[in-house]
């Protein structure tokens, strides 16, 4: 698809929209790991907002991340209202060494973007072991970092947002009605928060309708 409409290996590196088949994608948003964390977050239900796979690859290979700046995930400033938040797990040990993601505390509560040299002075480094998951506000700036090992740095990057808020990606319409009858899951991929397509839809009664009732 990416050839096809002209993106060539610009993306080279990194998976977006994983989710969809019955595979280890899959697998892992059916585990309850960190629900109550996010809940607390939001006050409230939430849903997925993106789900994506990014492989750091060693400097001289080509890697989405390697063009990485410091940016936010949110494109609309809000704090402190919270709209989304950013999952980061690593499915490989981080070290500074093989890139470990760049985070800039403080800065979710900064309006403006602060100047590229303050944000290289004032990051921190995400390191971790294999199987640390990492939570931050998508108001905070962040970048992926040069990978000067010499294997792959991998990782999951999901956000979760308030249920009102647009997908990157239309879930329910992507997987179908029939994807999977988990409560749960069903409302982690927005199967509670979707928009009615005609009037048909709109005019049903509580229980069918699109948008359930407590979403926000």
């Amino acid at each position: 698809m990416r050839a096809r409409n002209g993106l060539g290996d610009t993306f080279d590196g990194s998976a977006h929209h994983v989710v969809g088949c019955d595979d280890a994608f899959h697998a892992f948003l059916t585990h309850d790991l960190y629900d109550r964390l996010i809940a607390e977050y939001f006050g409230g239900p939430f849903i997925l907002n993106s789900f994506g796979a990014i492989d750091n690859r060693p400097v001289g290979e080509q890697s989405y991340a390697h063009g990485s700046r410091f940016h936010r995930d949110v494109r609309t400033y809000s704090h402190p209202f919270k709209l989304m938040l950013n999952v980061l797990v690593m499915l490989d040990d981080f070290t500074v060494e093989n890139g470990a993601t760049k985070l800039v505390p403080g800065s979710h509560s900064v309006e403006r973007r602060p100047a590229d040299d303050e944000l290289e002075r004032r990051c921190v480094r995400a390191v971790g072991s294999m199987g640390s998951v990492l939570l931050f506000d998508s108001n905070l700036w962040h970048s992926a970092a040069p990978n000067h090992g010499t294997a792959s740095r991998r990782a999951m990057t999901l956000t979760y947002t308030r249920p009102f808020m647009k997908q990157q990606l239309d879930y329910p319409r992507v997987l179908g009605d029939a994807y999977s009858t988990d409560a749960r899951l069903r409302q982690i991929l927005g199967f509670n928060a979707r928009v009615p397509e005609n009037l048909d839809e709109w005019f049903q009664p509580p229980e069918s309708r699109k948008y359930q009732s407590g979403q926000g």
